[in-house]
């Protein structure tokens, strides 16, 4: 048991989740480890855990499936040996990312473009004083 660490209200707030988020991905098993407890039984994030805690967000932020992370968090927790399928894993997910990125470029491009146009017509119309 353990007495430092954060207390999960502080861990949330510090990984800017809700503290239910935080206990999904404990019960899920997306934590590289069980999150250590005080005395008391509550639990107590380090850094390590929430450094961890940033890499799953990104991970699940930038559309990964829940699969793949928990997929991903069993082949840290095994330790050595499993890099090239972690590579792959993370290969695999940046390429659907740079798909999802480009297509988001360009929607952008289209949406500038419209801009540009209004903006021409208004700069063309007289101003009334």
């Amino acid at each position: 048991m353990t007495t430092t660490g954060l207390p999960i209200a502080e861990a949330a707030e510090a990984a800017g989740l809700s503290v239910d988020t935080l206990r999904y991905y404990e019960k899920d098993g997306l934590m590289l480890r069980p999150v250590p407890r005080s005395p008391s039984g509550h639990r107590r994030y380090d850094a390590t855990d929430l450094r961890w805690v940033e890499l799953v967000t990104r991970l699940r932020s930038t559309g990964m499936p829940i699969r793949d992370v928990r997929r991903y968090a069993e082949l840290v927790r095994a330790g050595d040996g499993n890099e090239e399928e972690r590579l792959a894993l993370l290969r695999g997910h940046r390429e659907v990312v740079l798909r999802r990125l480009a297509e988001v470029t360009a929607h952008l491009g289209a949406i500038d473009h419209k801009i540009g146009i209004y903006e021409d017509r208004l700069a063309r119309v007289p101003r009334s004083a």
